[in-house]
């Protein structure tokens, strides 16, 4: 077993690691042993209770988060001319088609978020192998393939962001910055929760949120009560 920091072991004596707690008291306690000197990121992780290789128990969507991530999100909008002065306008990072594609293809995805119109996904459905794996493939399920790019790229801004279950059967996802207050730490994870209850596969059996877990960069998690979530 590896040795704990003293930074860890002073963390976990701040709360009882064995208890799972409410959650706006498991987001103060995030607060609390939060020690970075950077303004950390608070990730949220939630085991359900599904098989992620049957297609029918594959969870995946959006959520709109009501206080937003607390990062900037760099926004590539492929697309026609036109389109991509809307995006521009709109507040997207960069925006393009051939220039884009061509950088792609030889490995660089310098960006967070990728969105495109349908016109163009021939050519993007050519970058899967690029962007496949780092999780910037656009898809009609997300949002990002959408006419209104001007739209997309605001709700991405705002807080929008998309998750889907990994083969243990976890969903990770940002909820906001340690600088945030706990009600909104709290108002964030618990949007994020209410939006998985409503995707609960009608072919999943037993408990289906199992645990959920909050943590900071470089912090322990701390278990809520998924009890009070179901």
């Amino acid at each position: 077993m590896p040795t704990l920091s003293k930074k860890r072991k002073a963390a976990m004596a701040k709360f009882d690691t064995a208890k799972a707690y409410g959650l706006s008291e498991a987001t103060q306690i995030v607060k609390q042993i939060s020690t970075t000197k950077f303004d950390a990121t608070v990730d949220i992780a939630v085991r359900l209770g599904v098989d992620p290789k049957k297609s029918t128990e594959m969870v995946r969507g959006v959520v709109s988060l009501p206080h937003g991530t607390g990062r900037a999100v760099n926004v590539l909008v492929l697309a026609d001319p036109a389109k991509c002065e809307e995006a521009l306008a709109a507040g997207a990072d960069m925006a393009g088609l051939d220039e884009y594609i061509e950088k792609i293809k030889g490995g660089w995805t310098n960006v967070d978020v990728i969105i495109c119109t349908p016109a163009v996904m021939a050519k993007v459905g050519a970058l899967g192998r690029v962007l496949g794996p780092r999780g910037l493939m656009p898809n009609p399920k997300t949002g990002t393939v959408t006419m209104d790019v001007a739209k997309a790229v605001k709700e991405v801004k705002a807080g929008k962001i998309d998750f889907k279950v990994d083969k243990a059967g976890i969903i990770h996802a940002v909820i906001g910055k340690a600088s945030f207050d706990a009600v909104k730490l709290s108002e964030n994870a618990n949007e994020l929760i209410q939006t998985l209850l409503k995707l609960k596969p009608s072919t999943a059996k037993g408990t289906y949120i199992k645990s959920i877990a909050i943590s900071s960069t470089m912090s322990p998690g701390v278990q809520v009560d998924t009890r009070t979530m179901q």
